[in-house]
């Protein structure tokens, strides 16, 4: 199993929306299981967990981890694909209302903290703008992939690995770019400050 699996096929979408399937991902993450076990673990019946396993397998979510012979028949057991699955729209990884209720609750939290801010919807669409330019300025995408494929390495792992690709990639003029969209984040950001 990977540590980390983007998705970007509305296909997948479509089996996520599933509660049932969710369940089974969930139940999958931890440990291989046959459809007898997840069955039994949720108390559906094994046809219909096959018929959701088998949509899984297909949309590439789950897989066969090993097959054991019970007396003449042949028992698979299913483990999930990734330990954790990040689902993508289009060109940026998150719409924008999304990125705008995250930036909004990211606010909050620091206000939480101790900070005092003064904000309004204008400038968190610019704080969200700024972090959309920052995300599609600068560094090759073309290693993306090839690190959600990298076994053995966890989540924040990846994560770096996917920021040092990008510096590595960078030519010195994308550097400096990525670098002034950074500082003009950063000065969006300290002008919130209540003084």
């Amino acid at each position: 199993m990977k540590p980390f699996k983007n998705i970007s096929d509305p296909e997948a979408f479509k089996l996520m929306a599933d509660k049932t399937r969710r369940k089974i991902i969930f139940l999958l993450r931890a440990k291989e299981m046959t459809v007898s076990q997840i069955a039994h673990e949720l108390n559906i019946t094994p046809q219909t967990i096959y018929h959701h396993i088998k949509k899984l397998v297909e949309g590439d979510l789950v897989e066969v981890t090993r097959e054991v012979r019970v007396d003449h028949l042949i028992e698979s057991y299913y483990q999930a694909t990734a330990e954790v699955f990040h689902f993508t729209i289009g060109k940026t990884s998150r719409g924008k209302k999304v990125l705008k209720e995250e930036t909004k609750v990211a606010l909050k939290a620091l206000e939480l903290i101790g900070f005092k801010l003064k904000y309004d919807q204008k400038t968190i669409s610019e704080l969200v703008e700024l972090i959309l330019e920052q995300k599609d300025c600068c560094g090759s995408k073309e290693y993306e992939d090839a690190i959600s494929k990298l076994d053995n390495i966890d989540f924040m792992t990846n994560q770096t690995v996917q920021e040092y690709a990008g510096i590595l990639s960078m030519s010195d003029e994308e550097f400096a770019e990525k670098d002034l969209l950074r500082k003009k984040f950063r000065g969006l950001l300290k002008s919130l400050l209540v003084r």
